[in-house]
């Protein structure tokens, strides 16, 4: 069986590349073999590929970068998907698509679900909302998989910003009132394979038991403020030289970004508990084994 992955240079898809080995045969398309910028080069690219299955995790995820650079968005992250989703629908082909907590306003005090009510506040998330549109209008077995808060050992992300400033600066202040579950690429890359290896061969049939809109998280919650603070703990648990003495819990109206974010990013797992009989570590858990693969450089 023939995977492709794409955004394999970013966390989710360098983690199923390396993953979905074992399975088949693994496409790596990268840039050059599929453009998300072009979306009308996507089709004849696939045709020459001719993948069995497609897994979606590249997007264009510069959230604050997009309030000024919105057509690349959508190019990216909804018209891109799009043409992926007709070309897949027209040969049966089951898309596994990553999507986000932001397609959602952040109000609130639960989880939100996967047929709750959607209402972004950046353009971010309205480009990521719309290709979850129009995957589904497309027609064809898919899977979209909404995550968040996603981190790993390398690459640009939280941990790796919070590992050198932490370093480098005496005091942190963090975000204490946006609310989410920081969860590992790993972690999600595993609950994936998981699910596709229930039936390789009907994996049509598997998505739709999930409704084809499925939300993977780490368990429990935490702010930024509390992950910025467990990295660190970790880090000095492994006897990591640092210079920070003080993480300062601040209000998001006292870090001012271009792009509104959500104060309330937590996702109900109930269905992936429900229907794949998945109940996911905590994420101060997953943070302890992903440190363990972290590499600290020399000072």
């Amino acid at each position: 069986m023939r995977f492709l992955v794409t955004g394999v240079s970013g966390q989710i898809g360098s983690e199923v590349t390396r993953r979905f080995g074992n399975l088949g045969v693994v496409i790596a398309a990268d840039r050059g073999i599929l453009d998300l910028s072009q979306p009308t080069t996507l089709a004849r690219r696939l045709d020459a590929l001719a993948p069995d299955v497609i897994i979606n995790p590249a997007a264009y995820t510069a959230v604050d970068r997009a309030e000024d650079e919105r057509e690349l968005a959508f190019k990216v992250n909804a018209e891109s998907p799009a043409a992926i989703a007709e070309w897949a629908a027209a040969r049966g082909v089951p898309l596994v698509h990553f999507s986000t907590d932001y397609v959602f306003d952040g109000s609130g005090e639960r989880p939100w679900r996967e047929d709750d009510p959607v209402a972004p506040l950046n353009v971010y998330g309205a480009s990521k909302l719309a290709g979850e549109q129009n995957i589904r209008a497309a027609g064809g077995p898919h899977l979209i998989i909404r995550t968040s808060w996603i981190y790993a050992a390398r690459g640009a992300n939280f941990l790796q910003t919070i590992m050198r400033l932490a370093r480098e600066r005496s005091e942190l202040k963090i975000v204490a009132d946006q609310i989410g579950a920081p969860t590992s690429a790993a972690l999600v890359s595993d609950i994936l394979i998981e699910i596709v290896q229930k039936d390789l061969s009907g994996l049509a049939s598997v998505f739709a038991a999930a409704g084809s809109t499925l939300h993977v998280a780490a368990g429990g919650h935490t702010s930024w403020h509390g992950f910025a603070s467990a990295i660190v703990d970790g880090l000095r648990r492994r006897e990591v030289t640092l210079a920070v003495e003080r993480i300062i819990p601040i209000a998001t109206k006292d870090y001012p970004t271009k792009a509104v974010r959500p104060l309330n990013s937590r996702l109900d797992l109930t269905r992936l508990g429900d229907v794949f009989r998945i109940s996911p570590p905590t994420w101060d858990a997953l943070l302890e084994a992903e440190l363990q693969k972290v590499v600290i450089p020399q000072a």
